[in-house]
């Protein structure tokens, strides 16, 4: 029954791994609720100071939240059931339950992209927020966003205005609309998508939410677009979150000079994607989702038009030039590396660019640690990036 998830989820003090121990334990949140004292001190990984806190039988505040749910029109998704995304189910501490208003996408079939940036923001940010937000919604793509003043409201006003879907998370009840300006643009969202949080109806959007809500936009989504962000910014939190899930990570370019584009300009120093337009972000998800993502315009603002010219006579063709010889590579000792980066660069050919999940299946590492490994290479002079998320080696091994 919903109140044993509810029940559970708002357990007092007890912590989401915690939670998650208890139920794979025990299968449902009515055993876990109907379980004694000995049980519960029998689940693995759950100390027994936390599952003591089980032993709190009150029912009322899910009595409460139902009723509320049901007053709002909101309804409630677990973990366990089958629309829950499996992109978020798989993350770490992935939460229990979801306050759902609005029609759900099936998220793992979606190319899904974060768009965050700081609330702060300039009318560059707000500018590129809203382009890009519309971009990505009209290439096929779902824009995932906080609802947060600044970038994000503006990510989302484009992809609405573009005819796209938004799944804005929340960082309080969804009936609780933060920042109070936002009311016609929650409204709108989920009209035309859906709001979605971990947090009960009349939670308060409590600072120490936010960060935690985080890693629920990132869950849902094949990548993070970071649009701007100063040095010390939420946003880099997302992004973070991100990498550490396995997710994709691009940014927008800044003056170099410009105090709120510090933190996109470190993030594409240290391997983040550029995203200038929002193909630079789809054309690496396309073969992944070829039924969903096209480009919006048919061809790039660069590409002249094709014209007739007049014919010339036939010229005797001039032989083709020697192909130039490949410099020669930089020799790198091993004892430098790590045991990741000596992995990554027995695979990778100074010719012939690989794809980071070809990387990931030949060398057996998480993608996290790829990530971070090529990223640190990369820094290093060792390895090339090049379009696509794809890797060439530039340096030779040894002893």
């Amino acid at each position: 029954m919903l109140k044993y998830w509810v029940w559970l989820a708002e357990l007092p003090r007890l912590k989401g791994p915690f939670r998650l121990a208890l139920l794979r334990h025990f299968g449902s949140p009515e055993d876990i609720f109907f379980a004694d004292r000995e049980e519960l001190l029998l689940a693995e990984d759950v100390p027994p100071g936390q599952a003591e806190l089980a032993l709190n039988r009150d029912l009322s505040a899910a009595d409460r939240i139902l009723a509320d749910c049901q007053r709002l029109g909101q309804r409630i998704l677990t973990i366990q059931d089958a629309e829950y995304p499996q992109r978020l189910r798989n993350i770490f501490d992935p939460p229990l339950v979801l306050y759902v208003k609005g029609r759900m996408p099936v998220m793992d079939e979606e190319a899904a992209i974060a768009v965050v940036g700081t609330r702060e923001c300039t009318p560059y940010g707000t500018a590129c927020g809203e382009r890009l937000g519309r971009e990505l919604a009209a290439s096929g793509a779902v824009v995932v966003t906080g609802l947060a003043r600044g970038v994000d409201s503006a990510a989302a006003r484009g992809a609405l205005r573009a005819g796209g879907s938004v799944v804005g998370v929340t960082g309080g009840g969804l009936d609780v609309v933060y920042p109070p300006e936002n009311g016609d643009l929650y409204a709108d969202v989920a009209a035309r998508g859906v709001l979605l949080s971990e947090y009960p109806p009349g939670s308060p959007p409590d600072k120490a939410h936010f960060p935690v809500r985080n890693r629920i936009m990132s869950g849902l989504s094949v990548a993070a677009l970071v649009v701007e962000a100063p040095g010390h910014s939420g946003a880099l939190i997302t992004a973070r979150l991100a990498l550490e899930q396995g997710r994709e990570v691009y940014a927008v370019p800044g003056p170099i000079d410009a105090p709120d584009s510090v933190g996109c300009n470190r993030l594409i120093r240290d391997g983040a994607g550029l995203a200038a337009e929002g193909w630079d972000i789809l054309r690496d998800f396309q073969e992944r989702f070829p039924e969903k993502l096209r480009p919006a315009r048919k061809l790039p603002a660069w590409t002249p038009l094709p014209t007739r010219r007049r014919a010339e006579p036939r010229r005797k063709p001039e032989p083709a030039p020697e192909p130039e010889k490949a410099p020669a590579l930089r020799a790198v000792s091993r004892e430098g590396l790590t045991d990741d980066q000596i992995a990554l660069l027995g695979v990778l050919e100074p010719e012939g660019p690989v794809q980071v999940d070809d990387l990931i299946e030949s060398t057996g590492i998480p993608a996290r640690r790829v990530s971070s490994a090529l990223t640190m290479l990369e820094i290093d002079g060792c390895v090339r990036q090049h379009d696509g998320k794809r890797y060439t080696r530039t340096v030779a091994l040894t002893e």
